[in-house]
């Protein structure tokens, strides 16, 4: 019995011993498991190694010719560099050149293919431009420039419906005076500010009689019209027809008078400084020098009436503006796109009117409290709903010279009473000639 005994006990020894082993054995199993799965999981290291890496930006080298006016060169460049730091894909390099709005087209024509990428223009020029194959078709983000400036800043930069050119001001001028000589009323009508005894030594008003781009103002108030009544036929001017008789002979009358002073070279920044001049016209180019000339004196309005033939008629100045292009041979047509429609937007318009009162196109700054505020470009805002769009025809390139002579003639004396209806013949003939 106690044999039997003895065997149970051991047996149950080793029964015990057995599922101590099997239980010892299940947890190493599922400890193993889990380290398993644990070691699987990815280290920080393993996550960088894995990770797929970000391709290098790829830059591309870019060179780029702009031309601007002297007066805009400073800003220009400043401008440039903003690009250049907004445009990290391109490695820019920029060469300016000093080339006048005016000049652009004649300096172009010379060799396209040495001239500027992207470059300033006046809107008259728009047609010659595009019929010698030198504008490039604004095709990147045409809609957004069309949506963002005036209307007829747009029709300025567009031939045939296709935009070429990003509008950045209006290109036109108005009239600025000492308010301590003019009252707000006098300077409304040009008789009762020439009628005014201003003192020995000081003259009423200067306009530049001999620039066809002043000229004008004196045909369009008196009813003459250039090249149609929408600047497109290039068959027709009126300004020798009995209304631009008239207006001849005021201006003959305008000229011989003491008290008035032909602009010539500047000369209207020392008169007004010096207390000598009362009035000038000119443009928002010129506002900071006649604003430190006037000082406390300084105002702005539009342009004033003048009489013709007993009735008071408003001076209509050209209206046209200024673009940024770019050359149908530039070897980087996105980027110089790029670059003009960026020195044409509203952060550059808004840039040059805080630095120089140049007025802007862009809808959003032309309501804007600050650009209203200033005299300069609230008086060309005011004189803009008097104006005439300046045709973009070529035959307009016909224009200047016969004026700039009439005009010439009228401050020299050759243009009497007696002969003006030959001489605005003479004018108009020259002005409808065969281009060559």
């Amino acid at each position: 019995m106690k044999k039997r005994s003895r065997l149970f006990a051991l047996l149950m020894v080793t029964v015990m011993v057995m599922v101590s082993f099997a239980a010892c054995g299940k947890k190493e199993t599922t400890d193993t498991s889990k380290d398993t799965t644990e070691t699987t999981q990815p280290t920080d290291a393993a996550e960088a190694t894995t990770e797929p890496t970000e391709a290098p930006v790829e830059v591309t080298d870019v060179a780029l010719k702009v031309w601007a006016p002297q007066e805009e060169q400073e800003i220009l460049a400043q401008m440039c560099e903003n690009f250049k730091a907004a445009h990290p894909e391109y490695n820019l390099t920029f060469e300016y050149g000093v080339v006048s709005e005016a000049d652009a087209s004649t300096e172009l024509q010379k060799d396209p293919a040495a001239g500027a990428d992207v470059f300033a223009f006046a809107s008259d020029q728009t047609a010659t431009l595009v019929n010698a194959g030198i504008l490039y078709p604004i095709t990147l983000d045409a809609d957004a420039i069309k949506a963002a400036n005036s209307e007829a800043s747009i029709q300025a930069a567009t031939v045939n419906g296709q935009l070429y050119a990003n509008p950045f001001t209006p290109n036109s001028w108005f009239m600025y005076y000492d308010k301590s000589k003019y009252t707000e009323e006098e300077v409304l009508s040009l008789e009762k500010m020439m009628a005014k005894d201003l003192g020995e030594g000081v003259k009423n008003f200067s306009v530049d009689i001999n620039n066809g781009w002043y000229l004008s103002s004196f045909f369009f108030a008196g009813g003459s019209t250039l090249f149609g009544a929408d600047g497109t036929d290039p068959t027709s001017c009126t300004f020798n027809d009995a209304n631009g008789v008239a207006v001849g002979n005021y201006l003959i009358d305008l000229a011989a008078n003491p008290k008035f002073m032909d602009d010539d070279n500047g000369n209207i920044l020392t008169a007004m400084e010096a207390g000598t001049l009362a009035a000038a016209c000119s443009g928002t180019w010129n506002a900071d020098a006649i604003k430190k000339a006037l000082g406390d004196n300084y105002a702005a309005t539009k342009l004033p009436t003048i009489n013709v033939g007993g009735q008071d008629k408003q001076l209509s100045n050209f209206a046209d503006f200024k673009l940024i292009g770019v050359n149908s041979q530039t070897k980087a047509p996105i980027p110089a796109m790029q670059l003009a429609a960026y020195l044409g937007g509203e952060e550059c318009q808004k840039l040059r009117f805080d630095v120089r009162s140049i007025a802007p196109t862009n809808l959003n700054l032309a309501t804007n409290p600050d650009v209203l505020a200033n005299p300069a470009v609230a008086a060309l805002s005011l004189q803009t709903t008097h104006s005439t769009l300046q045709s973009t025809i070529p035959q307009m390139g016909n224009y200047w010279t016969p004026a700039e002579a009439f005009g010439t003639e009228i401050l020299n004396g050759t243009v009497t009473k007696e002969n003006v209806q030959q001489k605005l013949d003479d004018m108009v003939t020259s002005i409808l000639s065969t281009i060559g």
